[in-house]
């Protein structure tokens, strides 16, 4: 079994009606935060900015002290099954607009009832309404 670590971040931002998090939307047609694999000598934060910086552009990152939360789950690529572990962070940001990369087909800013609405996978859900209990 192949054995994947990634981080990410459940960002948001506040505009006049609230809370507004960013999705994105993936080549497989799923909605999920941004995340993505660790590199070589990377911390989980340092891999959680990277990945927002390449994904999405945005560069004025704050992270929310307390929260820390991994999900862990499995797939198969290639046939052969993989264990992923993810490690998400609260991150705040300013910035509106979004430039999304190849790895992406859109985003969208939305309030926490049409996220989880939204979200494809139940631990997105599950990480938000952590996020929300805060």
């Amino acid at each position: 079994m192949l054995e994947e670590r990634s981080a990410g971040a459940i960002l948001y931002r506040e505009s006049p009606s609230g809370k507004l998090y960013l999705l994105l939307n993936y080549p497989s047609g799923h909605w999920d935060f941004v995340k993505g694999n660790i590199e070589k000598g990377e911390t989980f934060k340092q891999t959680t900015l990277r990945e927002i910086k390449e994904e999405t552009g945005i560069i004025d990152v704050s992270f929310v002290e307390g929260f820390e939360n991994k999900v862990e789950y499995y797939y198969q690529r290639d046939g052969e099954l993989v264990h992923k572990e993810v490690v998400f962070f609260l991150a705040k940001t300013v910035t509106e607009s979004v430039e999304i990369s190849h790895e992406h087909l859109g985003f969208t800013w939305l309030k926490f009832d049409d996220v989880m609405k939204k979200v494809t996978y139940k631990t997105a859900q599950s990480l938000l309404k952590k996020v929300n209990e805060l």
